[in-house]
């Protein structure tokens, strides 16, 4: 899988130094150049990105100003890049996984690359190794009536670390183009997986997706409301309340009727 990545700085030389550093990797594909953080804004929310070198100082909006605008779902790992040293603290605060100092040295790209490629791979890694054990179970029983295996926790990426998140402790799940927000308490993190994908990993029998862009934990539901013969609603019991298709009540429904079933 290749990383697309954006380069952005108003300087031509910059530019074309970091794409210079860029080149030799296979694993990284640079999608697109901006000059100015209104370029930035739009090549983001055009198409997804993985990878964005920003530049701090730029006409118009600057590096943290963009930052601040691209919406949490579509917000990739994000390098900083200027020639000033007094904005690291800042830039991390802001979550960046990386701050470069110009000019950057190959061997300075490198060794931010490699960490970049490790955040990446940490997240796939931790889903693989659910995969296998699912595999396991069917070569162990002979492939007659294999027992599903599902993941019990998420590795999430957050700024400069990386955050294991329990699945039992997610209250409910939110659809965000091709990330998902899982709602946690209090908290809300940004898992790069679409909902889709999450709702074939989940066990169908805690997890069930209420609408196409909404998966609930069935554990943290307290009322089910029916509005007409169109769509509901679910209470949670934080008292949060979510929009529920009609498809999406009878997935609740039937899920029910399985856990009395079971008992």
């Amino acid at each position: 899988m290749k990383l697309r990545t954006l380069i952005a700085d108003d300087e031509p030389l910059a530019r074309e130094r970091l794409r210079f550093l860029l080149s030799g990797d296979e694993e990284i594909q640079v999608v697109a150049e901006c000059r100015n953080g209104r370029e930035v804004l739009a090549a983001v929310k055009e198409s997804p990105i993985d990878l964005l070198f920003l530049d701090i100082q730029m006409p118009g909006r600057g590096g943290f100003e963009v930052i601040d605008q691209i919406d949490a779902a579509r917000m990739p790992i994000t390098v900083f890049v200027t020639a000033h040293n007094n904005y690291a603290v800042r830039a991390f605060e802001v979550h960046a996984l990386d701050y470069l100092t110009k000019p950057v040295e190959a061997k300075r790209m490198q060794d931010t690359v490699a960490r970049v490629k490790e955040r990446f791979a940490s997240q796939r890694a931790l889903l693989t190794q659910e995969q296998l054990r699912a595999v396991l179970a069917t070569l162990e029983t002979g492939g007659a009536g294999p027992r599903q295996e599902y993941p019990l926790r998420f590795l999430v990426p957050n700024g400069t670390r990386d955050s294991f998140v329990n699945v039992g402790d997610i209250d409910w799940i939110e659809a965000a183009d091709y990330y998902c927000c899982l709602h946690v308490g209090a908290k809300s993190l940004m898992l790069r997986e679409t909902i889709k994908q999450l709702a074939r990993t989940l066990d169908p029998s805690k997890f069930v997706r209420i609408h196409r862009s909404v998966i609930v934990n069935v554990g943290r539901v307290s009322e089910i409301c029916r509005e007409g013969r169109g769509e509901g609603a679910v209470v949670l019991t934080n008292g949060q309340r979510l929009r529920m298709s009609r498809i999406g009540w009878q997935s609740l429904l039937e899920c029910s009727r399985r856990e009395t079933a079971a008992r």
